[in-house]
């Protein structure tokens, strides 16, 4: 089915309720430590934290059943008190549910919806079947990060809050992290952000698919998957990952239908563990014919490692890449 109205949500305000609900990996694996304090920064935003009923049933695979999650995603939709949905956090089995999502439901009730990681999957279908702009931005989860959380927290409320401005340039964050901090809060490792690889220069416009780049091609085949005609795509991809399989899962991206017509791409930051170095990344792409014509650029701030800016899945991108000077700027509207 081919959507042709983009339905934008409305930004948070002040008082408005935000739902958590976990439709990959269950709530229940988040420290008691994480709950509390991603539920106190999101209330000092002004904002009320309620949770899905089935948030914290956990079966062998560390998920709830299909049942119990599109019950939760259907009913945050329908309340209407509930202005934003947060996903509790990643995981593995978000693509079991899109055979059973009401995306009519979802069409006639927009709202806010946002996660990255296996949310890449919903984000994207919701966008292709609703028409509804998504985001690809922090987990609930995320919120419990002491420190080094602040790029993270600025570019949410940028994007997703009221009063914040119809566009804005991405800022480089001034420093950057790749560790499980959610395992050990005080020793924590960042490293300088050396600024963006840029692999060809150009300028685009265009609207933003994207997120994980192995959880996007989940969708490959189905009529989950958006329409890719004008698009800038924004890809990343998680420990799992290293240079061969980056390297195969960019060419099926690139197999796609419509492809011809992308833009441009923006590639986020890889893990250290997948050893994707600079060298390498500027080898896959320049390797691709199909990539020749168009601004690619690397080491942007979303992904697995931290920080991260939100940006929304549908919506629209100006992208600016010279040799010494990226800009990227969002439309929030």
């Amino acid at each position: 089915m081919e959507v042709g109205i983009m339905i934008v949500p409305a930004k948070l305000k002040i008082g408005d309720e935000i739902r958590v609900i976990a439709p990959s990996t269950s709530h229940s694996i988040l420290s008691k430590e994480n709950i509390e304090l991603s539920t106190h920064r999101l209330e000092q935003l002004g904002l009320k934290v309620t949770f899905g009923k089935h948030i914290n049933e956990c079966n062998s695979l560390m998920t709830s059943s299909i049942e119990s999650r599109i019950e939760d995603l259907h009913d945050a939709f329908k309340d209407n008190n509930v202005k934003a949905i947060l996903t509790s956090i990643g995981g593995y089995q978000a693509n079991q549910l899109l055979s059973y999502i009401d995306f009519d439901l979802i069409r006639d009730n927009p709202k806010i919806f946002c996660g990255y990681s296996d949310i890449t999957a919903l984000g994207n279908a919701i966008y292709a079947k609703a028409g509804l702009v998504t985001y690809s931005g922090v987990h609930f989860s995320s919120f419990g990060m002491m420190n080094g959380f602040e790029y993270s927290l600025e570019h949410f409320k940028k994007m997703l809050l009221e009063d914040a401005g119809s566009s804005f340039e991405v800022e480089k964050s001034s420093e950057w992290s790749n560790d499980a901090w959610y395992m050990d809060q005080e020793n924590r490792k960042f490293y300088p952000n050396e600024g963006y690889l840029v692999i060809n220069e150009g300028e685009c416009e265009g609207t933003i698919i994207g997120g994980n780049l192995c959880t996007l091609n989940l969708l490959q085949g189905t009529e989950f998957m958006p329409n890719l005609k004008g698009s800038v795509l924004f890809l990343e991809d998680d420990k799992l990952t290293c240079p061969k399989t980056f390297d195969r899962d960019l060419q099926s991206l690139i197999h796609q239908t419509g492809f011809t017509d992308v833009k441009g791409i923006v590639i986020g930051r890889f893990e250290k563990v997948s050893n994707v170095t600079n060298e390498l990344i500027k080898t896959i792409v320049q390797t691709k014919k199909e990539l020749s014509h168009i601004p690619v650029v690397a080491n942007a701030d979303f992904g697995h490692t931290s920080p991260m800016f939100t940006f929304p899945i549908g919506g629209n991108v100006k992208l600016q890449v010279k040799k010494n000077d990226v800009k990227i700027t969002l439309h929030t509207i």
